[in-house]
C-alpha cells in the first residue's frame, strides 16, 4: 500500500485509536481556534480602568455576527469534508479532489461576501443585537477590524478538515496552534503595552488567523497532500456538486447560524431584563460553554471521517462501534464537567473577569445554565453520526428543533413567568438539552444506528 492509501484510511486499526489519533489534535487545533476569542475576552475582561467589563460586553455582542460568518463557513466545509472523506472510503480520489477543489473556491467567495456584507452594516446590526450607548463603541471598534481578516477565518478554518480526512490531523493541530501561540503574544503587546483595547485584540486575532491560513493553504497546494489541489482545479468548481456540499452543509450552517439567533435573541432579551451587567455574564458563560465544550467537539469531529469512510467503504460494523465510542466517551465527559462546574462556579467565572459585581451576580445564572449540561453530549453524538452519514434531512432538522423550535421561544416567554426575569434566559439552555439533545440522539439510535447491518466479525471486534 502506497503512503497515498496509508493516509487517511480508516478502515484498519481499533476504532478508539483510529478516533483518539484525530480526535486528541483536532481537540488541540480547536482549543487554538476558540482561544482566539477567548484569549481576547480574558484580557478585555482584566482591562484597568473599564467598569464592571464594559469592554468585554462590548466585544461579547459581536458574537452573533462572528457566528453567522462561522455559519457560512460551515455550509461549505461541513458538507464537503464528509462527502469528501466517503468518496475516499469508495477509493473515488477523482471525486474527492473535486468536492475538496469546490469547497476551497466557495470559502474565498464566502469570506469575501461576508467581510463586505457586515462591515457596511455593522452599526445597525449591533444596535438591533442590544448594543447601548455605552458598549456601541467597544462593539464597533472590534467588530470594523476583525472583518479584515474574513477570508483567513472562512478559508483556515473551512479547508482545515481536508487535512484531517486526509490523515494530518496532526499537521492541522500544528497549524492552528501556531497562530494562536501569536495571538497570545500578541494580545497583551497589543492591548496592554500599545493600549490599542478592543482595537488591538482584533488585529491580533486578524493577524494570527492569517498566519494559520497560509499555512494551511501552503499544504493543500503541496506535495505532502493526498489531494492536492492545483491552480486549474480552482478555475473550475464543480457546480454539479455543490448542491450535494450545501445540502449536507446546511446542518452544520444551522446549528452556527441557530447560535448567531439565540446569541443575539438573549443578548437583546438580557438587555431589557437584565442590563449591560447580565450581557456581560452572557459573553462570559458562553466562553466557558466554549472552553470546556473542546474536548467533546474533538471526540466528535475525530468521529467523522471514522464514520464516513467506512460508511464509505460498507463496513457497518465498524461505523457501529465508532458511534458507541464517541457516546461513551462524550458522556462520560460531559458529565464530570457539570460536576466541576457545580462544586467550583466562581472558578470558571474569574477566568473572564476580574469585576466582583459580575462574578457575584453571574454565579446563579452560571449553575441554572449548565444544569444538565449532561444532556448537550447526546445532542452532539446525534448529530455528528448523521452528518457523518450524509444525513441531510436529520441534520437540518435536528440543528433547527433544539435552537430555534426550543430555545428561542423559551427565551422570550420564560422572563415573563413565575418572576423568573433574566434568570429565565439562562434557564431555557438546559431545557433545551434535555429534549433537543435526548430527541436527536434517540432518533439516531432507532432509526439509524440500529438498521446499520454490520457482519459479526466486524461488530464483534474490540473498540
Amino acid at each position: 500500500m502506497s503512503k497515498s492509501e496509508k493516509k487517511g484510511n480508516f478502515k484498519e486499526g481499533r476504532i478508539s485509536s483510529l478516533i483518539l489519533s484525530q480526535a486528541l489534535p483536532l481537540t488541540l487545533a480547536q482549543l487554538v481556534q476558540v482561544l482566539y476569542n477567548i484569549v481576547d475576552r480574558i484580557y478585555l475582561g482584566h482591562m484597568p480602568g473599564v467598569k464592571e467589563g464594559v469592554a468585554l460586553t462590548g466585544v461579547g455582542l459581536t458574537f452573533p455576527i462572528i457566528s453567522l460568518i462561522a455559519a457560512f463557513t460551515n455550509l461549505f466545509a461541513t458538507g464537503g469534508a464528509p462527502l469528501c472523506a466517503i468518496a475516499r472510503g469508495k477509493k473515488d480520489e477523482e471525486r474527492a479532489l473535486r468536492i475538496e477543489a469546490t469547497t476551497f473556491t466557495m470559502q474565498l467567495m464566502n469570506g469575501i461576501f461576508c467581510g463586505v456584507l457586515f462591515f457596511l452594516v455593522k452599526r445597525p446590526l449591533l444596535f438591533l443585537l442590544g448594543a447601548s450607548d455605552v458598549t456601541i463603541g467597544y462593539a464597533v471598534d472590534y467588530l470594523s477590524v476583525y472583518l479584515l481578516g474574513t477570508v483567513f477565518v472562512t478559508m483556515g478554518t473551512g479547508m482545515n478538515g481536508f487535512i484531517n480526512l486526509q490523515g494530518y490531523a496532526d499537521k492541522a493541530m500544528f497549524y492552528m496552534i501556531t497562530g494562536a501561540l501569536v495571538n497570545l503574544i500578541l494580545d497583551p503587546v497589543f492591548i496592554f503595552i500599545l493600549h490599542m483595547g478592543v482595537v488591538g485584540a482584533a488585529a491580533a486575532s486578524v493577524i494570527s488567523q492569517g498566519i494559520s491560513f497560509l499555512l494551511v493553504i501552503r499544504f493543500l497546494f503541496g506535495s505532502q497532500a493526498v489531494l492536492k489541489i492545483k491552480g486549474p482545479d480552482l478555475l473550475r468548481p464543480s457546480w454539479r456538486l455543490l448542491p450535494e456540499i450545501v445540502t449536507l452543509g446546511l446542518a452544520g450552517f444551522i446549528m452556527s447560524a441557530t447560535n448567531c439567533i439565540v446569541q443575539a435573541v438573549c443578548n437583546a432579551t438580557l438587555s431589557i431584563h437584565g442590563g449591560d451587567l447580565y450581557v456581560g455574564i452572557m459573553t462570559i458563560i458562553n466562553s466557558v460553554r466554549e472552553m470546556i465544550s473542546l474536548p467533546i467537539n474533538g471526540i466528535t469531529a475525530g468521529s467523522q471521517p471514522v464514520i464516513s469512510y467506512n460508511y464509505g467503504a460498507g463496513d457497518n460494523g465498524r461505523v457501529k462501534q465508532a458511534i458507541r465510542f464517541m457516546a461513551a466517551v462524550g458522556i462520560g465527559y460531559t458529565g464530570f464537567m457539570w460536576i466541576l462546574i457545580l462544586l467550583f462556579p466562581h472558578f470558571f467565572l474569574s477566568i473572564f473577569s476580574s469585576d466582583e459585581t459580575m462574578i457575584t451576580a453571574g454565579r446563579l445564572p452560571l449553575l441554572i445554565y449548565f444544569a444538565g449540561f449532561i444532556f448537550m453530549a447526546l445532542q452532539f453524538v446525534g448529530q455528528s453520526s448523521f452528518v457523518a452519514l450524509g444525513k441531510a434531512k436529520q441534520s437540518i432538522f435536528f440543528s433547527l428543533f433544539r435552537k430555534v423550535i426550543i430555545v428561542v421561544p423559551l427565551t422570550l416567554i420564560l422572563p415573563h413567568i413565575g418572576g423568573l426575569s433574566m434568570l429565565g434566559v439562562f434557564l431555557a439552555e438546559p431545557i433545551s438539552n434535555l429534549v433537543g439533545g435526548s430527541a436527536s440522539f434517540f432518533t439516531m439510535y432507532f432509526g439509524t444506528y440500529r438498521k446499520l447491518a454490520g457482519s459479526t466479525a466486524s461488530e464483534g471486534s474490540k473498540l
